[in-house]
């Protein structure tokens, strides 16, 4: 159904945070994700009111920026070390990445809702020459 390749940097759903001004509390949403929900929002325009029915299996593959420390260094500086990995295994997690992809497919309405996602694969690794910076979005129909 949707597969899609949206270039820019992941960035994961932020937490509510709460605050206390004085004798009031309150809560709000930090904006650290805007720029990432945005170009999601542009890129998955095509698919605006689609509002699909039924159980969807989402896969999501998110690549993220490789540290310098991946690479050799001086005049080797564009080769990767023998010890770099595929996989990024540190912040942010894939919970929280996908989270936000999910929430601009049904802010868009792509579907009813997120609740018919009864399966999530999702994968995070570094981006490389042929998978720049981004997510791979693919969903399907299952039911």
């Amino acid at each position: 159904m949707l597969n899609e390749y949206i270039e820019g940097t992941p960035k994961p759903q932020p937490r509510v945070k709460a605050v206390n001004r004085g004798k009031h509390a309150g809560v709000y949403t930090p904006k650290t994700a805007d720029a990432w929900r945005e170009t999601l929002t542009r890129g998955l325009a095509r698919h605006v009111d689609k509002r699909l029915e039924g159980a969807l299996a989402v896969k999501l593959s998110f690549h993220l920026k490789r540290p310098k420390s991946h690479h050799r260094t001086g005049r080797f500086s564009h080769i990767l070390r023998d010890d770099a990995t595929k996989y990024h295994t540190s912040k942010p997690d894939v919970d929280n990445l996908a989270k936000l992809v999910l929430d601009v497919l049904s802010k868009i309405r792509y579907y009813k809702d997120d609740s018919q996602v009864v399966l999530l694969y999702v994968t995070k690794a570094y981006a490389d020459d042929i998978h720049p910076e981004g997510v791979k979005i693919e969903t399907e129909v299952i039911s």
